[in-house]
């Protein structure tokens, strides 16, 4: 890699580099940037704090179904189960599911707690 150093009446020192060069070391940074998120998500999933999520699930959430009844599907729980482990009623569910009823953001954390997401997986 050619290098030319310049130096500023300041006494700033200045390094003037190609621009192919310049270009491979942005690549670099960014395959380091990349490889450093890569190890920290491992290091999350690895605590259980990360989970893979399958496509079609993702797929469901960005096409604006319910997001409280995919992740309860992807968890495999019926909606009485899932009215179980949040104690709230099997009907708080289904009117939040079918959308004829808000629930309030502390029902929102027990469901949250009860499909082990965060609030902000229920919550646009």
């Amino acid at each position: 890699m050619a290098v030319q150093t310049i130096v500023t009446p300041s006494g700033e020192r200045l390094i003037v580099l190609s621009e192919s060069a310049y270009t491979a070391l942005l690549e670099a940074a960014e395959d380091g940037a990349d490889r450093a998120a890569v190890a920290a998500f491992r290091r999350r999933f690895d605590a259980g704090d990360e989970e893979f999520v399958p496509g079609a699930v993702v797929d469901r959430l960005l096409a604006g179904e319910n997001r409280i009844r995919v992740w309860r599907e992807h968890r495999g729980l019926e909606a009485e189960a899932l009215a179980q482990r949040a104690d709230i009623t099997l009907s708080e569910i289904s009117q939040i599911e079918a959308g004829t009823r808000e629930g309030t953001v502390g029902t929102y954390r027990k469901i949250a707690e009860a499909l082990g997401v965060d609030l902000d997986d229920l919550v646009a």
